[in-house]
């Protein structure tokens, strides 16, 4: 299953994803969310792969390379950590990253670890012997095949990709929190189309839910396509200005793709989330990639932002 997952997934970004504010930004978040669309776990690996690539380019002017699937491990809880070290000219990581995302299937990863108190981003080889993957550790149906795993790392090589603030200080930070809305909001057009292939003969109910549904995504799908011109128009921007434009897009998407959930469900009963397995994971799926935001959370540090 993982062999074919990770062959599925090399065709998926074998032609590279245009770079947020390069132009192309709006093509670039409709190619993610066709991927979430089609499914949102692999969409999900899609994107990692995509964001490293465009982390990649902006501080250190290379890309990924044919053959290769990268994610971006960066999840920071107070425990566990990894550690960086710095021993004979080589940079080694030890210690345990959770939430890694393609944790058995990715070939490489963008990985922060901490350097003297602080975070710093490294490129890590997987195949090294050091790389030790959890399996089994995930128990919710949604998202299980993203294969999100804690991974171990025990002297691990470990290239620096630019300084310690390099990672957190780029513009493209920005970007690439807001590109994630576009994956959300190609899951919600899937979770969307149960109703609207059972809408032949449908009562004035389900069409209201409909319509209530269409009006939600055209409004994520306008801030997204709105978003990706003011990022393309000034692509450096740095300041707060990006994060305010990423967690309104978030915000907005978030909404909207649970108006569908909730919706659909009441358009249509149990009956698919029971019955039809490719909707029942989505819903599933889509739940759990929205916790992705950090919900009130979010919205206080937007509202800070706009005060």
């Amino acid at each position: 299953m993982a062999h074919e997952l990770r062959t599925r997934l090399l065709e998926d970004t074998h032609d590279a994803f245009p770079l947020p504010g390069h132009g192309e930004t709006a093509e670039r978040w409709l190619r993610l969310a066709q991927a979430c669309r089609q499914d949102i776990a692999e969409g999900r690996l899609v994107e990692a792969h995509a964001d490293a690539d465009a982390i990649l380019h902006e501080i250190t002017g290379r890309r990924t390379e044919p053959g290769q699937l990268w994610g971006v491990w960066a999840a920071e809880p107070a425990h566990p950590v990894v550690t960086a070290t710095h021993r004979s000219g080589t940079w080694y990581l030890d210690g345990t990253k959770p939430w890694c995302s393609g944790a058995s299937i990715c070939t490489h990863a963008l990985v922060t670890a901490r350097d003297r108190g602080s975070s710093r981003l490294f490129a890590v080889t997987l195949c090294d012997d050091g790389v030790h993957p959890s399996e089994g550790t995930w128990t919710n149906a949604g998202m299980k095949s993203s294969d999100t795993e804690p991974v171990e790392f025990d002297r691990v090589p470990a290239s620096p990709v630019g300084t310690p603030p390099s990672y957190l200080e780029r513009p493209g930070f920005w970007h690439g929190a807001a590109g994630v809305a576009a994956c959300w909001y190609g899951g919600a057009i899937g979770v969307a189309d149960a109703l609207k292939s059972r809408l032949r003969g449908a009562g004035p109910h389900q069409l209201a839910h409909m319509g209530a549904i269409d009006s939600a995504l055209a409004g994520a799908r306008w801030a997204l396509l709105g978003a990706a011109g003011e990022i393309d128009a000034d692509r450096e921007d740095r300041t707060k200005c990006a994060r305010q434009r990423a967690l309104r897009v978030r915000a907005i998407v978030e909404q909207a793709a649970a108006q569908v959930i909730d919706r659909v469900g009441r358009a249509l009963g149990a009956a698919p989330l029971c019955q039809d397995p490719a909707h029942a994971q989505r819903v599933a799926d889509l739940t759990i990639y929205l916790r992705q935001s950090h919900a009130e959370a979010d919205l206080a540090a937007l509202g800070e932002l706009s005060a």
